[in-house]
């Protein structure tokens, strides 16, 4: 049986709302009010699900991605969901992201917080009638700022379908 968190219920509370706000930041397509939730050295880190025979070692591969970004490489992501080239987000996905069962514990460093969760993101495009389901069990390591505020400094975050029901993946998670 895992131990009860060490980490008070105030700041557990804090944490919370905080992985809430960073949802419904993506929500609302506030993208560039996203990366604020970003930490300036953030691992992003989405790997790839594969089927595997029984007693495999891994169902997650240690070496493929569907993304492996920085602070960098999301703002330019950003980036070009804002210019007309952004074909895959054409028209633009509606999303909700269904953040639960969140569980904070002390982290390696002072400051940092080990946050389990899952997130459930529901995707709608245009005019079609059939929406997008993506389950997701997220491992984010979110650091205390010199300011008393909150950022992701790591994403990892795995997804439960080894093949996912949509044309194309250009959400962030």
């Amino acid at each position: 049986m895992d131990k009860l968190s060490s980490v008070d219920r105030t700041t557990q509370e804090d944490i919370r709302e905080f992985l809430f706000r960073e949802a419904l930041a993506l929500d609302e397509r506030r993208f560039r009010d996203w990366l604020d939730y970003l930490a300036e050295d953030i691992t992003y880190d989405v790997p790839l699900r594969v089927v595997r025979e029984d007693l495999a070692e891994w169902e997650l591969s240690p070496n493929g991605r569907i993304f492996q970004d920085n602070k960098q490489t999301l703002e330019v992501r950003v980036r070009r969901l804002e210019t007309d080239f952004a074909w895959a987000e054409q028209p633009p996905s509606r999303t909700r992201h269904y953040v639960t069962s969140v569980l904070i514990d002390e982290g390696e460093n002072e400051g940092e917080f080990d946050v389990k969760s899952y997130c459930l993101i529901y995707r709608s495009r245009g005019d079609s009638p059939d929406p997008n389901f993506v389950s997701v069990y997220r491992k984010d390591v979110i650091r205390r700022t010199a300011g008393g505020f909150f950022e992701i400094a790591s994403r990892y975050a795995a997804i439960d379908q080894a093949v996912i029901n949509a044309h194309n993946l250009s959400i962030f998670i």
